[in-house]
């Protein structure tokens, strides 16, 4: 036995070696790693004709080869190369088959298997076929039988399937590509020609659990109706806002039941252990609409809870929250009813369907009501908005300040006219219009002057009770405070009725003009306790609506005319301009005021184009405070050019944005004596 042995290994050797000799190669390292064989097994096949005969294909790892005993009268082995198969033919019996695993350097590894020969056909043939645990498309199936050798499995998937062979003791296994009942068939073999044959079906299923999303294409969303409701998985209609899933749920509440609803039955008890928020994306066609979630016990309806929500917006997705932070979580619930306008008998119209989508428990409630102003930099505070017509709105930092954090709404191609964002879920308390208070302010950072910004309040229990007006971008990549005057509402919408409750806001980027992919940044949403002018920065005297009001001193004056130069850089045809009267003093100036404090919080220059008849002259910029003109700040710059339009660029970096600053005051040839010179100015505007 040594001498077989060690003669197949050395043959093993000189083969491996002859089948090397084209390129030489020194490196013998992997028998240092060598491991002893394992794994061993064999399969047994027998053919189905009385004679006996078994092919006998032994397995395993780390194998050289192996010795196979046969387990009957014949003593001596015999050797099997990996991957291959002998033969022997046994008389009826059962037999103990010895498998020998040989490593390359000389390890030892044994195992033994039973082998049943008989000629008869088998019999008490059974077998389980078995969901596994970690995926329900895979079944495991093993089987058991009298006077059998091996066993075939047919899993009843492909009419052309080959099947499997194992033994008994071990298991097979196939994963099924789609759901449904499929027919497994086993046959089991043994030396005789008659063979018996099982066959049971097996039901694949994608179980259904939270969250309820309607996207998986093999789950079974079935729902169950009652009293009238109607629940049906659909394509999404509105893929908008908060919800561009492909589908979702649709509830058609009809008659008779005011209780209609429908339920949908979990395939495992819902597990509260960590999470008791039920969350829903809802679509409701009006506001107000009554949403009533339970959960049930799958076999005793009186083990239940529910907790119920009402819609605030019309025809935009929103996600309404349950909360079931009480709820016995000793019970078992499995069953997800859904009643929508409990009460309420429904009649099958629009006014009665409602989409619903992701029904999930998480551990958050939705956003508190906001409280003005809206500066999205409170961390406790959970800013939501509600996008809707397509737009895309997320929070994100300031283009020019990356401490600041702002929304940024992008309207991509597609979307529509009407497009817009709301503020979710809308103001604690009413907004105080009143006959002297009717606007607000939005700070905006747009991609180009003279886009259409609309901005509309409305009350969130009655949207028929809104006001909406505009105003127009006077900036490109830079930001402005826009002055939204609710006294003068937008072309062809109602009138501010100072009786109406207004709780809720939208703003709508470039309205009236289909998305083209422009992008915003929006900020410190405000209501303004007053009316104010409207005189802000950029100061272009180009407004047919405002009055530019100049004040004098020291015998200067200033106002806005003709521009009497239009050409290289201002071609505009406003422009402001201050006359420095003779011997007038040498600190003449004029001052405007601004309809609200300057905002340094991003931009800390101010650039302004002049016109001067000389170079060399000193012109002063200085902004003060309303209250106490002694709250100030001033920088000088110099002209270069005479009889022509320049830029001056004055940099208050390290500015107090918090002195407010709403004054503007223009000095020209300062510290000097007027000469009835004549000076022009336009576009005074904020930059970085």
């Amino acid at each position: 036995m040594k001498f077989i042995k060690y003669f197949f290994s050395i043959t093993f050797l000189l083969v491996l070696a002859a089948g090397c000799k084209k390129e030489k190669n020194d490196d013998v390292s992997f028998l240092q790693t060598d491991t002893a064989p394992k794994a061993l097994s064999a399969l047994f096949t027998i053919t189905q004709d009385n004679t006996g005969l078994v092919t006998i294909t032994p397995n395993g790892e780390s194998i050289s080869y192996y010795e196979i005993f046969y387990g009957d009268a014949t003593t001596d082995p015999v050797s099997v190369l990996p991957g291959k198969n002998i033969q022997h033919v046994y008389p009826e019996g059962v037999f103990n088959v010895k498998i020998v695993g040989h490593s390359i350097t000389g390890k030892v590894t044994e195992a033994t298997q039973q082998l049943t020969v008989a000629f008869r056909a088998p019999e008490d043939l059974d077998f389980t076929a078995v969901i596994d645990a970690a995926n329900n498309f895979k079944v495991n199936v093993s089987a058991t039988a009298q006077y059998e050798t091996f066993f075939k499995v047919y899993f009843g998937e492909d009419p052309n399937e080959v099947p499997a062979s194992f033994l008994e003791g071990e298991t097979v296994s196939h994963t099924y590509a789609a759901t449904g009942t499929f027919t497994v068939k086993v046959i089991a073999y043994s030396g005789g020609t008659a063979v018996t044959e099982l066959t049971k079906t097996v039901t694949i299923v994608d179980p259904v659990l939270l969250p309820l999303t309607f996207e998986s294409p093999t789950i079974n969303y079935s729902f169950v109706n009652f009293g009238g409701g109607d629940v049906t998985a659909i394509a999404n209609p509105q893929q908008n806002g908060i919800n561009t899933s492909a589908k979702v749920g649709r509830m058609v509440k009809n008659a008779p039941e005011v209780w209609g609803g429908s339920f949908i039955s979990l395939s495992e008890p819902i597990n509260f252990s960590a999470n008791k928020i039920f969350r829903m994306k809802v679509f409701s066609p009006r506001v107000g609409a009554k949403v009533l979630l339970k959960v049930e016990n799958a076999t005793d309806g009186n083990i239940a809870y529910e907790k119920e929500a009402t819609c605030t917006v019309a025809n935009a997705w929103e996600d309404l929250a349950f909360d079931y932070t009480a709820i016995n979580t000793a019970n078992s619930y499995h069953k997800v009813v859904l009643i929508f306008d409990l009460g309420t008998a429904g009649d099958g119209s629009a006014n009665f369907t409602f989409l619903f989508d992701d029904i999930r428990l998480t551990n958050t409630l939705p956003s508190a009501f906001l409280t003005l102003p809206v500066t999205f930099d409170d961390p406790a505070i959970t800013y939501s908005t509600t996008d809707f017509g397509n737009t895309q709105t997320v929070n994100d930092v300031d283009p020019t300040n990356s401490s600041n954090k702002v929304k940024k709404t992008t309207k991509p191609n597609g979307a529509e006219t009407w497009a817009g964002t709301t503020l979710s879920p809308g103001f604690q308390t009413a907004l105080p219009f009143s006959a002297t208070a009717t606007q607000m302010s939005v700070r905006v950072y747009s991609p180009a002057a003279g886009i259409r910004i609309r901005f509309k309040v409305e009350d969130r229990a009655d949207n028929t009770r809104s006001v909406e007006t505009e105003a127009v971008s006077t900036v490109a990549n830079a930001w402005e405070t826009l002055v939204f005057d609710f006294a003068n509402q937008a072309p062809g919408t109602a009138a501010l009725n100072l009786s109406y409750t207004f709780n809720l806001a939208s703003i709508f980027f470039e309205f009236g003009t289909a998305g083209n992919g422009k992008v915003f940044y929006w900020d410190d949403v405000k209501f303004l306790p007053a009316n104010v002018a409207g005189v802000a920065l950029p100061l272009d005297f180009q407004s047919t609506t405002l009055t530019y009001t100049f004040t004098g001193f020291g015998r200067a004056n200033a106002a806005v005319i003709d521009n009497p130069d239009a050409s290289g850089i201002n071609t505009s045809t406003k422009v402001g301009a201050l006359t420095k009267d003779a011997g007038s003093e040498t600190w003449a100036g004029s001052f405007i005021e601004m309809a609200a404090p300057i905002d340094f919080s991003s931009l800390t220059k101010i650039k302004m184009k002049v016109w001067s008849p000389a170079a060399g002259i000193t012109v002063k910029f200085k902004m003060e405070n309303l209250a106490d003109a002694n709250i100030n700040t001033e920088r000088d710059a110099v002209t270069t050019v005479a009889n022509a339009w320049e830029e001056l660029t004055y940099d208050f970096s390290g500015i107090v944005n918090s002195n407010n600053y709403q004054r503007v005051v223009v000095f020209f040839d300062f510290g000097n004596a007027g000469t009835g010179a004549n000076y022009y100015f336009d576009d005074i505007k904020l930059s970085n």
